[in-house]
């Protein structure tokens, strides 16, 4: 046993090792981690990066993304995006572009798997009326390092590395601009993922609105498909590969360049061009859409019962004697037909959208 425990620990230097010689000297290395919240004892056989990706993967909240909206909620069709496929789209696109630039590919896959597990359900409606209801305000990224930090394991969190953290907390854009230097990670495998979560929306909502009806191919901008392709994997494939050709400044091998994330300006600008025409005939058309609506009242009806009820709040919830904090914790991490079955059963009638 004594001989196993040695053996694994020798993975773990080798793997760190292997970082250290075969990464660009701009990559984030797992041996160099500013560390977790608690200090604990390295694992014997994972790098701090892995391990803090295999916690994301195994946590409750991970396992409800699955049942978590993208955009149109609770769909007909089994083809439409959920949280969770939107979460495993940017970890490919994200680990895909970290690989060919050099950097921790373990990083961007980790803090790409969580990225959004403080997301709402009914997607960003939800988030709008937690927002809109909630005194201190709101928002997905915040909830999701809450997640790690304060709710995941009873209340231990999941005490992961400061860069996994950070990049969690980091990976929102603004609406104008999927570049803009707002709120940038310190790491470069963070702004990988800030970007890769652009590319993967951008492309995976488009195919949904197009599966929904709600847009045909030859409504798209044709000044963007022109420049990013016609179809969702040429589109991904010119942004992808942009994002590298850009950002080879990345992998060490320029000498004397600055290490940047970036997308030529033509690109760039088509992404933008969709994201807007996105938000224009899609996002804003699918929230006056009647099951948004029941989705709003659901979200609002939930907040009030529960503010006014909060001994009704699972002993998790409770246990800080902060009733809004605990009401916000409960509704944000609820799946889309549990929120709905639990303001049918305390009294607000809705049918399922």
């Amino acid at each position: 046993m004594v001989g196993g425990s040695m053996i694994h620990a020798d993975v773990r230097r080798r793997l760190e090792e292997e970082e250290e010689e075969r990464l660009s000297p701009f990559a984030a290395k797992s041996g160099r981690s500013r560390g977790r919240l608690s200090a604990e004892a390295p694992s014997p056989m994972r790098t701090e990066f892995q391990r803090d990706r295999d916690r994301i993967i195994h946590c409750k909240a991970f396992r409800r993304l699955k049942h978590k909206t993208q955009v149109f909620i609770a769909p007909l069709g089994d083809h439409y995006v959920t949280r969770l496929t939107h979460t495993l789209e940017v970890a490919q696109v994200a680990r895909s572009i970290a690989r060919a630039l050099n950097l921790n590919e373990d990083l961007a896959e980790a803090i790409s798997l969580g990225h959004d597990l403080g997301h709402t359900p009914f997607g960003h409606v939800g988030e709008e009326v937690l927002n809109e209801l909630c005194s201190r305000g709101f928002s997905h990224n915040e909830q999701s390092l809450r997640v790690v930090d304060c709710l995941e394991r009873d209340g231990k969190g999941l005490n992961l590395t400061f860069e996994v953290r950070e990049g969690i907390l980091k990976h929102s854009k603004s609406r104008e601009d999927i570049l803009a230097a707002w709120n940038l990670p310190g790491t470069l495998e963070g702004q990988i993922v800030k970007l890769a979560d652009s590319v993967a929306y951008i492309n995976h909502d488009i195919e949904d609105a197009l599966r929904a009806g709600i847009l045909g191919r030859g409504d798209l901008p044709q000044s963007a498909v022109s420049v990013l392709g016609d179809t969702h994997s040429a589109r991904i494939n010119t942004m992808v590969c942009d994002i590298i050709d850009m950002s080879w400044s990345a992998t060490g091998l320029v000498e004397g360049a600055a290490p940047v994330i970036a997308m030529s300006p033509s690109v760039l600008d088509a992404a933008n061009m969709l994201r807007e025409f996105l938000f224009q005939n899609v996002y804003e058309v699918q929230t006056a859409r009647d099951e948004t609506e029941r989705a709003r009242d659901v979200i609002r009806f939930l907040y009030s019962y529960f503010t006014a009820n909060p001994i009704r709040l699972p002993d998790e919830y409770a246990r800080s004697g902060d009733v809004e904090r605990g009401v916000v914790d409960y509704i944000a991490g609820m799946t889309d037909n549990y929120a709905l079955g639990l303001a049918k059963e305390h009294g607000l009638m809705t049918q399922k959208p």
